[in-house]
């Protein structure tokens, strides 16, 4: 009886199989695709939306909100799963809408697909409520006010159904105030594994309170309160008539509230106007805590997080955080809201403008109010003299036996990391060279031969820009869509951080394009080449039709720089002064121009590269502010978008052509330097040459600036490092494996 219990558990649990077996039995036929039923798709549909009751309250919160409402009170039971309620004082909803309140996509708020790019409310989709009842018990009691009663619905799976069984699913008339009551009961009851997931009600309870606290926090005029079922005092409670300061005062505490400072950005070419409250220099935390709306909707800015604690860097000590409370309004054409089911992110044209703009002006505040700072001290210990205390005695009584007393030591209040594990320098502070301003007399550079003097004047004669009145494009091309995606899907996790968090050392070798950077206790030597070209083209994706421009001034002939490069392609090639060589690199150019000159249109729209009819190149499109391309390396840029780039399909076109573009913008190799060149060939009879072409010493003193102050911080902002670049990185040391080697010694 125990063996026949025991196989049927087996075949209860499956067996493998052996190959033979699989082999040698008949393939199975293919399963019949069928569509899933309503109830399934509506509740995954569901589960996208509502992950957790505070997904569930940011819903319902918003549509309160939108209903015009000044009070806003939430009830809470066990963290939200088993009671959450939400009663405001609105509009409240018609008797005739209610049989379809619930249902998938039913909105007051949308008609066309169009409006999207002027939506102005929080909710427009009608997911809300159909996600919820489809994994809730949903009850709805409502009164306009024009309605002489209230209105109670209950509602499952999107449909009416009755409160108890047998009765009328049709929504009864109840006493009841102005406005609208959600009540929502047993969430996930039907999902058990869903609400297995949940740890705690204590810690969804802080999540609501967070939720609510948010809100709290941005939309004035609305009064707002929080509390636990059963309990009769409230965990949130703010006024109407409460100001922003006020409000923060109350959730987030007096020491927050202290230290606020206003700040405000706008740029009407930009489309957009940002205000809020930052806390200055002397409140810091551990954590930062960023209160983000972007038109009114609570969201998540990890590049925005990001920005503000590189900003507040030079303010705080080291980990340090601020509190910041950000309202940031975008054109709405501008922004693409519907991205994320649950709408915690969205996505806007100039997005890293618009961010640099805005932490600029934080910047500036902070700056404004940073001329006091206030220490938190520890007091010393009983028994311990301070100098002062000890002067202030000897100044009273005077020693006993006419000698000084010895000044006592001050014991040490916290131990002293391992020396293996300290970083000797931060990526968040800034060189006191990056803040020198060039002199009067460095406007040349043959005003002085020494570097520093060079480099100055270089990028005091070079980098002039002026603004423009063109509006930002908003690109939805599939095909640049696909390129970007393919980015992301090849990006490597470990290296992308390194870069992320890296501070340049030095350059290393113009020659073979090294650069030394180091990245937590680890000291790396990056092929700049390489990673410049991967930035550039991933720049190229992200602003594509956005590009600056570079105008040459006087503007060359076309097919001037294509012959250059034509001729330079035929020396390469060892041809020489052969006159049938000479007919086909004279006939690449003129193709090419031609080329090029019958896509001006195209070429300008989405790469700001303008040429005019006669053929003149009027400008070249400019990636990064900050940087300026080798200028030499163009006539071959240009020779190459005759065969190297596919103009019949629109993907692979953008794909090459941005690529060629990246590699012109790539540094180039320079030669080895004379002094290197003379101590290298001390023991050869050759001499070294004395002197450096002019162009090529400026060129170098502009590289070592460019790659400090512009290459490298992009790598650091914006680069998604994928696995090609993996060639290009090599550790060459090690903090903890010096000190092993050392500790040997």
């Amino acid at each position: 009886m125990e063996a026949e219990m025991e196989v049927d558990s087996l075949n209860q649990r499956g067996t493998k199989r052996s190959v033979e077996e699989d082999g040698a039995s008949e393939p199975s036929k293919p399963k019949r695709i069928k569509a899933l039923d309503p109830n399934v798709v509506n509740k995954i549909a569901a589960g996208e939306i509502i992950v957790a009751p505070m997904h569930a309250l940011k819903e319902l919160i918003e549509n309160a909100v939108d209903a015009g409402s000044t009070s806003i009170e939430v009830l809470v039971k066990d963290g939200g799963l088993k009671l959450l309620q939400i009663t405001d004082n609105g509009h409240g909803i018609d008797r005739e809408d209610l049989p379809i309140l619930c249902e998938r996509f039913t909105t007051s708020k949308l008609k066309e697909f169009e409006d999207l790019s002027s939506i102005g409310t929080y909710g427009f989709r009608g997911e809300a409520l159909a996600s919820i009842s489809h994994i809730a018990h949903l009850m709805v009691t409502t009164k306009t006010a024009g309605s002489s009663c209230a209105w109670r619905a209950h509602y499952g799976e999107g449909k009416l159904v009755p409160a108890k069984p047998g009765q009328n699913a049709a929504p009864k008339a109840t006493a009841g105030r102005g406005g609208t009551q959600i009540t929502v009961e047993d969430l996930f009851y039907n999902i058990p594994s869903r609400r297995r997931a949940f740890r705690s009600s204590s810690e969804e309870y802080a999540k609501i309170l967070d939720v609510v606290g948010r809100y709290a926090v941005h939309c004035s005029g609305v009064a707002f309160s929080c509390r636990k079922h059963g309990d009769s005092g409230v965990s949130i409670s703010t006024p109407s008539a409460a100001n922003t300061v006020d409000r923060i005062r109350q959730i987030h505490g007096s020491a927050v509230a202290n230290e606020l400072v206003e700040f405000e950005s706008s740029d009407q070419k930009l489309g957009f106007h940002a205000s809020g409250l930052a806390t200055n220099a002397n409140y810091h935390v551990k954590k930062t805590t960023i209160l983000l709306f972007i038109n009114h909707r609570a969201v998540e800015s990890t590049a925005i997080k990001r920005a503000v604690e590189q900003t507040y860097s030079a303010f705080l000590p080291k980990g340090g955080h601020p509190f910041v409370y950000l309202d940031l309004e975008v054109e709405p054409h501008r922004v693409d809201v519907n991205v994320h089911p649950t709408k915690r992110e969205v996505n806007f044209l100039n997005e890293d403008e618009i961010i640099e703009m805005v932490c600029s002006e934080i910047r500036s505040k902070l700056a404004q109010v940073d001329s006091s700072r206030t220490f938190l001290t520890q007091s010393l210990l009983p028994g311990v003299q301070t100098i002062e205390s000890i002067q202030r005695d000897q100044d009273c009584e005077g020693p006993a036996d006419g000698k000084a007393a010895p000044t006592p030591k001050t014991p040490a209040t916290s131990k002293r990391p391992n020396e293996n594990n300290l970083i000797r320098t931060d990526s968040k502070v800034r060189k006191i060279t990056s803040m020198l301003a060039p002199s009067p007399s460095q406007h040349h550079p043959d005003a002085s031969t020494e570097s520093g003097n060079l480099i100055t004047s270089v990028l005091d004669d070079g980098l002039q820009y002026e603004t423009t009145d063109r509006q930002p494009l908003r690109i939805a091309l599939s095909s640049v869509k696909s390129l970007r995606s393919a980015v992301r899907s090849d990006m490597h996790n470990t290296l992308t951080e390194m870069f992320a968090s890296h501070t340049y050392v030095g350059l290393v070798d113009e020659r073979r394009r090294l650069a030394a950077i180091q990245s937590g206790v680890k000291l790396y030597l990056v092929d700049y080449g390489l990673a410049c070209n991967e930035i550039f083209y991933q720049v190229g994706l992200t602003d594509f039709g956005n590009f600056g421009t570079i105008r040459l001034d006087p503007p060359p002939k076309l097919v001037d720089l294509l012959n250059i490069a034509a001729e330079a392609e035929q020396q390469e090639q060892n041809h020489g002064s052969d006159e049938g060589a000479d007919k086909i690199f004279s006939r690449a150019a003129e193709i090419v121009s031609r080329s090029l000159i019958e896509r001006r249109e195209m070429l300008d729209e989405y790469f700001s590269m303008k040429i005019s009819e006669d053929g003149e190149l009027l400008t070249i499109p400019l990636l990064l502010k900050g940087y300026v391309p080798s200028l030499a390396k163009l006539p071959r840029f240009l020779l190459r978008l005759g065969p190297y780039v596919d103009w019949t399909g629109e993907e692979e076109c953008f794909r090459t052509f941005l690529r060629e573009l990246a590699a012109f913008y790539t540094p180039e190799q320079l030669p080895v330097p004379p002094s290197q060149l003379a101590a290298a060939d001390e023991g050869s009879n050759e001499p070294a040459p004395e002197t450096e072409d002019p162009f090529i010493v400026t060129r170098r003193a502009q590289l070592v600036q460019m790659l400090e102050y512009a290459i490298f911080p992009a790598l650091r902002a914006r680069l998604v490092a994928t696995s090609r670049m993996l060639r290009g990185v090599v550790e060459v040391a090690d903090l903890k494996g010096l000190y092993r080697v050392f500790e040997r010694c």
